[in-house]
């Protein structure tokens, strides 16, 4: 892992302003007299920022200063408030869901001085990422990946239709043998396999048969009653053949009777 040493700039209308940076570790401090051993990388530079991984690699309390040059104008010399010590260092983790059986995992190293000091980000970091199946009230770890780098896609070839797969991130930093704590656990549903999909399907295929068989012999008795009128009309007598074929009949006695 790498740290750096960043400070705010010193701003002089058309002049640039070069920095130094020095370090004080325990043996300069306990032993040496407090001496400050000057950084060279870091000597008259314009920019605000210096690399300090090489000076700082022991795992002990170290201070370090800045001052600002101008010409043959010298600041004063800032130094930390609280020493800063690489083992310090941290390494939140994330870990996003981005569908289809697939996760991002993603860390930041960041180190501070002290609890009482602002974190920093640092640059890369080792991340480890271990993804659980949840059934019930069991878990089973199903996968467990090591990647490098910032950021890395971890994908998962196979998912139980249904099941519930959590995944939570963890970054280890080799450089100073440190794990961070584990990220916040997330939780997604397995795809079904289209089986939802299935059902829908033979559940709606079943009423419109059910709908279809229910409304043919109304839809059949109304076709043939259509055909029926179409073909015999049914025609009324006008009201003046009705008596005609009222009149009533007489009985006729007969004549040869005796």
């Amino acid at each position: 892992m790498k740290h750096f040493l960043t400070w705010s700039p010193v701003t002089v209308p058309g002049e640039t302003v070069r920095y130094s940076v020095e370090f004080q570790g325990e043996y300069e401090r306990d032993y040496a007299n407090e001496i400050w051993i000057p950084i060279s990388e870091c000597s008259l530079i314009i920019v605000t920022q210096c690399n300090v991984t090489e000076d700082i690699s022991a795992t002990v309390p170290y201070n370090l200063r800045v001052r600002a040059n101008l010409g043959s104008q010298v600041s004063k010399w800032s130094t930390l408030k609280v020493l800063f010590n690489r083992i310090t260092s941290t390494a939140p983790p994330s870990s996003h869901w981005l569908g289809t059986g697939q996760w991002e995992c993603r860390a930041s190293a960041w180190g501070k001085s002290s609890t009482q000091s602002p974190m920093t980000p640092l640059p890369r970091s080792r991340t480890c990422c271990w993804l659980l199946l949840e059934r019930s009230t069991v878990s089973e770890q199903v996968y467990k990946k090591t990647v490098k780098g910032i950021s890395s896609v971890v994908h998962l070839d196979t998912m139980e239709a249904g099941a519930e797969y959590c995944v939570k991130a963890q970054t280890y930093v080799e450089a100073i043998n440190r794990s961070s704590n584990f990220s916040q656990t997330q939780c997604v549903c397995g795809p079904d396999g289209g089986r939802s999909t299935w059902m829908m399907t033979a559940v709606v295929s079943f009423a419109g048969f059910v709908v279809g068989v229910l409304a043919l012999p109304f839809l059949a008795w109304k076709i043939s009653q259509i055909f029926q009128y179409s073909c015999c009309p049914v025609i009324v007598l006008p009201d003046t053949l009705a008596p005609l074929l009222q009149l009533p009949l007489a009985m006729v006695p007969n004549q040869w009777e005796r």
